[in-house]
């Protein structure tokens, strides 16, 4: 038994700031300090806040250190470990007088408004070792199911929870187990979806890095379900934490026959396998995972049939993301009553959000449904950086729509956000300011989509591609008004023909801003000016001559030699100012990046 646990975050995020460094650091100190009997280091999943990693939390005491590096390990050994006295200037505090305070995580503002279940385990044990996901009540949920629950018992739970997919769509997981189970087939599979395309999401694979054994005891629980003994994890390959400790986890789920043949002694039996995926986003959608996870091209095929009647080899087949998946067996475990008591009516229990963009405090959340918008953005996330006025959010990626200021206070739930024309999708949730301009966004997301597009469909393969030319046309000061009419013409020929869930969806974010920054685009059109100073070819770059001092900064500055010196000598200065020539200015910010004065403005 040891007196101290520390635990370093060894996701993707705190790994790029070098947190295996801090690491091996913490344990050559601790050892050097004769303390390797006393403190055990422990690599964990994602802790969440990864705007402040490399993170390190000491128990018993809950200290919660951020932006840990190699030179900071010296002091919390000697500090902490050895004297007992807390390192102060590392705790993360949400105000500075807070640093006199003791406050565990749990007791910051990013920690206390959440409620962790899907993330129950992450930043919590050692994902790489099977004997602590268990001392957790790992994989009772399936031994509970396979001795003492039918199949029938089993979706009647989930059904009775309310848990809806967590990977865009919304579907109640309950009735896909219920559609796929009657079905006849000499062989039937459960499969996850880890293939989380959306820029800026990044829910599914801090889970996979931080509980990979909740996963499979999900994907075994649903299979026994169903009536399938093989599945598989479909997993992006640009995710190689991931991939390793999945891995390890499979390895070890067999090692202790939680996979395999008659497991818990029963005659279940069902096994894993890990299908890398190459990036493409379209396999985000489940019947072009299927057609991937076959070995074939990446493309949507036609529904009906869904892929309960006919999935994965002509099949049937059960899909779930990781998120969905990760709240299973804790639903079993504590019942369908617990779960559904947090969330609301029709939107149970948490959800996921990887926060980004311009918020202080960026990373994971997971919060009940229905939890307001600006709970999330103020007090969660810390605010908008910069003392910025928030100005709207971007939830469900390039499939979802923008949340303007006027709805800060919007349920975060299924319903809510359906209603003024976004939706939650997987969860990657980016905040903008007032420097955003919102015909920019839809251009960037709609790029997205145009590149991703598998192509098999014309209303996706070509109305994509004719809004992005509508939308460079609008960006570069060539747009006309009925241009604003053949957008909204074009999207809603698209949602209503494409063949899959990226075709329907892709028109969303131009929708939803056109909905509430119709402004914008007007102001685009009309005046030729982008209120928000984004859209370069509508940016005009000026001196003023009175602020100028002459100093020269900027020409020395400028690769277009744009900048040349007048003969103007502004009061109180002694070298004449200079002048920028907008026929040569390329708008590329380097004079205003030089200028200490703010004598440049663009406009």
């Amino acid at each position: 038994m040891y007196r101290s646990n520390v635990l370093v975050c060894g996701g993707t995020g705190c790994t790029s700031s070098n947190s295996p460094a801090v690491i091996e650091a913490m344990k050559a100190e601790i050892a050097k300090q004769g303390l390797e009997k006393e403190v055990c280091v422990v690599q964990t999943g994602c802790f969440g806040l990864c705007a402040n990693g490399p993170v390190v939390v000491v128990y018993p005491e809950g200290s919660f250190y951020a932006g840990v590096t190699v030179d900071d390990v010296p002091e919390i050994v000697e500090e902490h470990l050895l004297k007992g006295r807390i390192v102060k200037r590392l705790l993360h505090v949400d105000e500075e007088a807070d640093r006199d305070v003791l406050k565990s995580l749990n007791e910051t503002n990013f920690y206390k408004y959440q409620h962790r279940v899907a993330l129950r385990n992450c930043g919590v044990i050692n994902p790489e070792n099977i004997d602590e996901y268990i001392a957790m009540d790992g994989y009772a949920a399936l031994g509970k199911v396979l001795t003492e629950m039918t199949q029938d018992e089993v979706i009647q739970v989930v059904l009775d929870s309310g848990i809806r997919g967590r990977g865009g769509a919304g579907f109640p997981t309950g009735l896909k187990w219920k559609f796929a189970k009657p079905n006849q087939a000499d062989q039937k599979y459960v499969a996850c979806n880890a293939d989380e395309g959306d820029p800026g999401a990044f829910m599914d694979r801090s889970i996979l890095e931080g509980d990979p054994h909740a996963v499979i005891e999900a994907m075994a629980i649903a299979g026994y379900a169903i009536g399938a003994t093989k599945g598989y994890i479909y997993v992006r390959a640009e995710y190689p934490i991931a991939i390793h400790r999945l891995q390890v986890a499979l390895k070890q789920a067999r090692e202790y026959g939680l996979l395999g043949d008659n497991i818990f002694g029963t005659d279940f039996c069902f096994d894993l396998d890990l299908r890398f995926g190459a990036g493409a986003f379209v396999c985000g959608e489940e019947t072009s995972l299927m057609t991937s996870i076959e070995g074939k091209r990446g493309e949507p095929r036609p529904r009906p049939p869904f892929p309960a009647v006919k999935g994965l080899f002509g099949k049937p087949t059960v899909l779930n993301n990781v998120e969905t998946y990760a709240n299973i067996p804790q639903i079993i475990l504590k019942g369908a009553d617990w779960f559904a008591s947090m969330g609301n009516e029709k939107s149970k229990g948490t959800k996921v959000f990887a926060l980004g963009g311009k918020i202080n405090n960026t990373g994971l959340v997971e919060i009940p449904m229905g939890t307001p918008l600006s709970t999330i953005i103020n007090d969660i996330g810390g605010g908008v950086t910069n003392g910025k006025k928030f100005k709207a959010a971007q939830t469900g990626g390039p499939s979802g729509g923008c949340i303007p200021a006027e709805h800060i206070d919007v349920p975060m739930d299924y319903d809510h956000l359906a209603e003024i024309g976004t939706m939650i999708g997987s969860g990657g949730l980016i905040v903008m300011d007032e420097d955003n301009c919102m015909v920019d966004i839809a251009k960037f997301f709609l790029d997205f989509t145009v590149d991703e597009s598998c192509g098999k469909c014309t209303p996706c393969r070509v109305g994509t591609r004719r809004m992005y030319e509508i939308l460079e046309k609008i960006t570069s000061g060539k747009g006309e008004m009925e241009d604003l009419d053949k957008l909204e013409e074009l999207a809603e020929y698209i949602k209503e023909n494409s063949l899959c869930g990226l075709g329907q969806t892709a028109p969303n974010p131009v929708l939803s801003t056109l909905r509430y920054f119709r402004d914008e685009y007007i102001a685009h059109i009309v005046d030729k000016k982008c209120p928000a100073g984004v859209c370069k070819d509508l940016l005009t770059f000026t001196i003023d001559q009175d602020k100028c001092i002459g100093c020269g900064m900027c020409a020395r500055n400028c690769p277009a030699d744009a900048i040349t010196r007048t003969d103007y000598i502004a009061p109180g200065h002694k070298l004449a100012s200079f002048t920028i020539d907008a026929s040569k200015c390329v708008k590329c910010s380097a004079c205003i990046a030089g200028c200490k004065f703010n004598a440049i403005s663009k406009k």
